[in-house]
């Protein structure tokens, strides 16, 4: 680039949103101007102290992310649905049209495949439909823009699915994959995936990027937990309807991901290469559980 382009991140202090901002900021080549909900927290501390220009905002306000946006030529948005639900699409909606608005040229948007429209309503994942509604909507308002679309979290073992003790004293995780691949990333190295995509922004103008560091079977992710933490921990097949009864928020949701992933999507072998070309020190998830030993151990001994 001739000159330095500024990039809005925003959810800048969130995982996505942070792990962008960092990697542009470590990259040297771009001016990043952060947008939070918590412009005095720590993380956002860290942005200021590692370059980056923070402004307070909320994506339910359009005219606060235009003025975030003035003076930007690039934007990386991020919506999330897990904090508010169903006003997701309201959020995401409001930033597409600000970007709409003020002619920002570089713009990726993380969203998701749209289950239900490929389960022909069988199937519906809020999570993943609602921010496949945001990428129709950015398409038609900012069709020059770019979509990541991000596997299961490895950090989803520290939440979502963390292994629970058995009656025989080993561990176990479960849910309603199968023996299907899924496809899984490290949070943290979303940025490593995305700063190269803004450096060659005309290159992906439409696409979707797939951010994937790993894809295997879950019960090869047992089998590498329990070789990092010295503790049997094995994987057990929960069906659909069984995970959706455990109750808790999001439990149906979930449950419904987890089947779209074992019928209709054996693998992501294209989006796991794509990841590892335009950032080779992606981590797999032994890299991952390498690096998180002493947490991951402390999970199943503490």
């Amino acid at each position: 680039m001739s000159e330095v382009a500024k990039i809005l991140v925003t959810g800048a202090t969130g995982a996505q949103g942070g792990s962008v901002a960092r990697a542009l900021l470590a990259d040297g080549n771009f001016a990043v101007r952060a947008l939070s909900r918590n412009p005095d927290s720590e993380k956002a501390a860290a942005l200021r102290a590692s370059g980056a220009e923070v402004v307070g905002g909320d994506l339910a306000d359009r005219a606060n992310i235009e003025k975030a946006l003035a003076g930007c030529t690039a934007c990386f948005g991020v919506t999330n649905f897990w904090e508010h639900f169903e006003a997701e699409f309201e959020q995401g909606k409001n930033l597409v049209e600000a970007v709409a608005a003020t002619g920002v040229s570089d713009f990726i948007l993380s969203t998701l495949p749209p289950v239900e429209k490929a389960t022909d309503g069988e199937l519906s994942v809020p999570h993943f439909d609602i921010k496949a509604e945001l990428e129709t909507l950015a398409r038609r308002l900012t069709p020059g823009a770019a979509f990541t679309h991000v596997a299961f979290y490895y950090e989803n073992f520290f939440y979502f699915t963390p292994p629970q003790k058995q009656a025989d004293g080993t561990y176990a995780f479960g849910f309603p994959q199968g023996e299907t691949k899924l496809a899984a990333v490290a949070a943290e190295d979303l940025g490593g995936v995305v700063t190269p995509v803004f450096r060659d922004f005309d290159s992906f103008r439409g696409r979707v990027i797939g951010v994937v560091g790993d894809d295997r079977p879950p019960a090869d992710y047992a089998a590498v937990l329990s070789r990092v933490t010295g503790v049997n921990i094995r994987y057990n097949f929960i069906p659909r309807e069984v995970f959706a009864g455990f109750g808790f928020p999001g439990a149906d949701d979930l449950a419904n991901m987890f089947d779209f992933n074992r019928r209709f999507i054996p693998g992501r072998p294209a989006d796991l290469q794509m990841s590892k070309k335009l950032y080779p020190a992606i981590q797999t998830l032994d890299t991952w559980a390498e690096r998180n030993r002493s947490a991951l151990t402390a999970l199943v001994t503490g």
